[in-house]
């Protein structure tokens, strides 16, 4: 039975989705702006950034489960790396791909109970997945807030 599987496989094809509508319905110069100096709740992230670092946490999780690689993306997601809406949405679509490619790895639900070292210590599947897709989600949140506070509006939904 792969329930719990198809639940997590929804909730992080559902990211993506957001993901790649939210960066191409919004103009470049709000991706890249930068919050002003009063604006510290931000971290000085911009829309760009924090989307970005959403995949990043994607990409490190399904780098890890699937080849052993915690390292986080953090070289090849910089800012002079991924400066335009379309190498955004070219990094989010492979990352994407590796995502998908690692629930290939699953057969049922009861590969969310078994432990793999994650970087550090043992973890089961299933709380690596759970913590990953809450970090995504959570930078990807930020990135909406920062596009209501730069005045973009209401972020869309889907």
């Amino acid at each position: 039975m792969r329930t719990l599987i198809g639940e997590f496989d929804l909730q992080f094809a559902d990211l993506h989705k957001r993901s790649v509508n939210f960066v191409r319905s919004a103009a470049e110069g709000l991706v890249f702006a930068r919050p002003g100096p009063t604006r510290d709740d931000f971290g000085g992230l911009t829309i760009g950034d924090s989307i970005v670092r959403s995949a990043a946490i994607v990409e490190m999780t399904f780098g890890g489960i699937t080849r052993r690689l915690w390292d986080d993306p953090f070289e090849w997601t910089l800012p002079e790396a991924l400066g335009s809406i379309d190498k955004i949405v070219e990094y989010l679509d492979e990352v994407e791909a590796l995502r998908t490619s690692g629930f290939e790895f699953f057969t049922d639900d009861s590969d969310l109970s078994r432990s793999i070292p994650a970087p550090v210590e043992l973890r089961t599947l299933g709380a690596i997945l759970l913590d990953a897709v809450a970090r995504a989600e959570h930078f990807q949140g930020r990135a909406f807030a920062i596009y209501q506070a730069l005045g973009g509006g209401k972020p869309p939904r889907r």
